[in-house]
């Protein structure tokens, strides 16, 4: 008989993941390129090796048990440290990553992201060089988030929380300042000046969704009771003020364009402005420990003229 270390093979790992994902067994197997009979099989040896139900067969889905799902849980982690493991083997050999992930607030300037891409791409010949550049849209504290989790190599736009691990390395990235904005349409924007807290709760505001998968996240500018629209990213809150379907505090190089051509209309508040202070963030605190790839985006990053395009060189909606 089979043991559990003969049957949980990163292949059979990631093929119970390709039947939680798809739903059914039959579907899976489309997916994967087998026949059901061979997937179903495969599937049983594990469940015998393990002596466990990892799927409910009674309906027409393979709906994972509570021992399938925990075993899910494991192989996602099992899974990529595999890949982290590969990813540092390949590392050490040619100094290059195989992949650079790079976390970006929706409150920094994409274009200049990709304009470093770019410039990031056109290293090393033609070709450019052997590490690939993923970019995950993040929000508010799931910036951070992406960088603590494993899930990027370097984040950009965070504001660093007091219970941040030692292994985190941050410097400025600059400061953010936010102005109180709504469409000329909008009913604030013909009010009498500073807005009262009590005159903003009777209007929608828009607000960011905090990219974070876990807990509550981070809200500003926000006052109980007021209706909320929440849209994903900072770009999609500024199209919504200028439609006039709220309003709320926006980064003031981002509205500034706006402003200056009256699409925009800034108001004075009661309350005190907010000013964010901005840094990146990345792990491996030496040379030693980092590959050719983090060490060109920091590099870049230590130039002032960069950060301050990433924070004002917005581009229209």
């Amino acid at each position: 008989m089979q043991t559990p270390r003969d049957v949980l093979t990163p292949d059979a790992l990631a093929m119970l993941q390709a039947i939680h994902r798809a739903g059914s067994f039959a579907a899976a197997a489309r997916d994967l390129g087998l026949v059901p009979s061979a997937l179903t099989y495969r599937v049983r040896a594990i469940e015998e090796a393990l002596d466990v139900l990892l799927f409910d067969r009674s309906a027409r889905q393979a709906r994972a048990t509570e021992a399938g799902l925990e075993l899910l849980r494991a192989s996602e982690r099992l899974l990529g440290d595999i890949d982290a493991v590969a990813n540092r083997v390949k590392r050490v050999a040619t100094g290059w990553e195989p992949q650079l992930t790079l976390a970006v607030d929706s409150i920094l300037a994409r274009s200049v992201v990709l304009e470093l891409c770019e410039a990031f791409f056109a290293l090393e010949g033609p070709a450019g060089p052997p590490t690939r550049i993923k970019l995950r849209d993040e929000t508010l504290s799931g910036t951070l988030e992406a960088l603590t989790s494993g899930q990027a190599d370097l984040a950009l736009g965070v504001v660093l929380e007091s219970s941040v691990t030692a292994d985190v390395h941050s410097l400025p990235l600059g400061t953010s300042n936010f102005v109180f904005a709504v469409a000329p349409h909008h009913p604030l924007a013909a009010a009498a000046e500073p807005l009262s807290d009590s005159l903003i709760q009777q209007h929608r505001a828009v607000a960011v969704a905090d990219s974070a998968p876990r807990g509550a996240g981070l809200t500003f500018g926000l006052l109980g009771g007021q209706d909320v629209f929440t849209v994903a990213t900072m770009r999609a809150k500024l199209d919504a003020q200028l439609r006039g379907l709220g309003g709320g505090f926006i980064p003031e190089c981002l509205a500034r364009s706006y402003l200056e051509t009256g699409r925009l209309v800034a108001k004075k508040v009661e309350r005190p402005l907010h000013i964010a202070q901005l840094r990146y963030a990345w792990r491996g605190a030496t040379q030693a420990s980092q590959g050719r790839a983090l060490q060109w985006w920091l590099a870049q990053l230590k130039n002032p003229a960069t950060r301050a395009a990433l924070l004002a060189q917005h581009r229209g909606v």
